[in-house]
C-alpha cells in the first residue's frame, strides 16, 4: 500500500530561484539533511529526464543508498523516481504566488519488504516527516538568502 508524505512552505523568492536551489547540487547540499549525500551516477549532475543520482545515508559501515532517476521535469518541477528498499517518487514543485513561491514536496512510496516497512513505520516515519519539514525550512533560508545577494 502506497504511503504519502506531503509538505509545503511559502518562500519569499521567485520560483526560478527556488528551483535553482533544488537543481544545483552545491546548493542542494546546503539544505539537504547533513546525514544524506547526493551524487550523480556518472560524471555530471543533472535534473534532466533520465538523469540518475544516488542518495547515500551516511551511516557507518552499511551506508544505505537510494538510486534515483529523474522521471518528470518541467520548469518549476522535478520528480525523482526510485526503486530499492523504497519504491516511489519524490516530487518537488515550485508554484509561483504573489510574494514568492509555494514549494510542495510530495514523497510517495511503497516499501515492498514487510520487515523494512514495519521498521520504517515504527521507528522512522515521524522522523522522516520532521526531516522533510526541516529540509524545507533550510531550503527557504538558502533561497531567501540568494534573493538578498
Amino acid at each position: 500500500m502506497s504511503q504519502v508524505l506531503e509538505q509545503s512552505i511559502q518562500i519569499n523568492a521567485p520560483a526560478t530561484v527556488v528551483e535553482h536551489c533544488i537543481t544545483d547540487l552545491t546548493l542542494m547540499h546546503r539544505w539537504l539533511n547533513p546525514v544524506l549525500r547526493c551524487e550523480p551516477v556518472g560524471k555530471v549532475w543533472s535534473t534532466d529526464v533520465g538523469s540518475q543520482s544516488r542518495f547515500i545515508i551516511q551511516i557507518p559501515i552499511i551506508q544505505p543508498t537510494l538510486n534515483t532517476v529523474v522521471v518528470e521535469r518541467q520548469p518549476g518541477l522535478v520528480v525523482w523516481g526510485f526503486k530499492g528498499f523504497f519504491q516511489g517518487r519524490d516530487r518537488w514543485e515550485c508554484q509561483p504566488i504573489p510574494k514568492g513561491t509555494n514549494l510542495l514536496n510530495r514523497f510517495e512510496f511503497d516499501i515492498p519488504n514487510p520487515l523494512v516497512s514495519w521498521g520504517f513505520n515504527t521507528f522512522a516515519a515521524s522522523w522522516t516527516k520532521n526531516d522533510m519539514q526541516a529540509q524545507l525550512l533550510r531550503l527557504k533560508q538558502v533561497a531567501e538568502g540568494l534573493q538578498q545577494i
